[in-house]
């Protein structure tokens, strides 16, 4: 599904031709999101492992709901920059081999990301793309309960750069700037997880990340 809304908006962001009906040349767009973080993850390699995990682990972070502000600024009436702000939790817990294992506690992140998006007019819907850098800074993690028998004390996920690829559409609610916005942001971004007994490192992973991260909300442009 949200793979097709991807598709379908950058279909359109190809043969359509932009407007020149409003002028948005060095405005600031603010937006106040509802936002859906929603990881497609999964181990990508173990590098050491002195506890003996199962064959074939595998994991998965839950959900998160969480409020967004993005900040927004119109170099031209196409090409706008844009950088979000939130903060995002989440618990990892065991599939396959450790079912229901909780491994990870509360792991925060600030998905700090800038894009450079390319803006279409086309009356009533005003569609999107846009792609950037992002970074995860991890601001605190817990090891999970599971993991507490196993002798484990520590436990730290690494900060990463990455990419985010994005789509959406701002749809003019009236003619003093209000509008909805719908979003949808993929990222492209691995982490390093460390489980510490005492200063050992006792279980390390190489994760895929890649959250899928879809919002929607109001936009305000002044």
């Amino acid at each position: 599904m949200k793979s097709y809304l991807l598709a379908g908006l950058g279909i359109l962001a190809v043969t359509a031709t932009p407007a020149q009906a409003q002028d948005r040349q060095g405005s600031i767009q603010v937006k106040l999101l509802a936002t859906g973080v929603l990881p497609d993850g999964k181990i990508k390699s173990v590098e050491t492992d002195i506890v003996g995990l199962p064959a074939n682990t595998q994991t998965r972070a839950n959900d998160n709901y969480v409020p967004t502000v993005a900040i927004e600024y119109f170099l031209t009436n196409a090409f706008s920059i844009e950088t979000i702000c939130c903060l995002t939790q989440h618990d990892i817990d065991g599939t396959t081999g450790l079912p229901g294992a909780e491994l990870v506690s509360n792991a925060r992140i600030i998905p700090a990301t800038v894009t450079v998006k390319y803006h279409l007019d086309l009356g009533a819907a005003k569609p999107y793309v846009g792609a950037g850098p992002a970074y995860f800074l991890f601001i605190d993690d817990e090891p999970g309960a599971a993991t507490i028998p196993l002798g484990v004390t520590d436990f730290s996920l690494s900060d990463e750069f990455g990419l985010a690829l994005q789509a959406g559409v701002d749809v003019p609610l009236n003619d003093r700037g209000l509008a909805i916005s719908v979003d949808a942001k993929r990222y492209f971004i691995d982490t390093t997880a460390r489980w510490f007994a005492g200063p050992d490192v006792a279980i390390e992973t190489r994760h895929k990340l890649d959250p899928w991260v879809i919002s929607a909300g109001f936009a305000y442009r002044f």
